[in-house]
């Protein structure tokens, strides 16, 4: 399962199609940390792509809109 995938599943939606038309007229958006192994979901500001991850401590959380290549 692909980083997307995971944040649609995390958030509830039934694919990644819905969770960005969610997201396209809020404030902010699903987000999820890039490192390997950890996968922590968050919302984060919609243009996001190295937000902080409580998780592992580091800055590589990116929005769902990052990740589709939409910003």
């Amino acid at each position: 399962m692909g980083l997307l995938e995971q944040l649609a599943a995390d958030y509830g939606f039934e694919d990644v199609d819905s969770l960005l038309e969610s997201a396209m007229f809020d404030s902010v958006c699903p987000g999820i940390c890039t490192t390997p192994g950890c996968r922590y979901s968050t919302d984060v500001e919609p243009d996001q792509d190295k937000g902080w991850c409580e998780n592992c401590e580091r800055g590589t959380i990116k929005s769902a809109f990052v990740l589709a290549g939409i910003i």
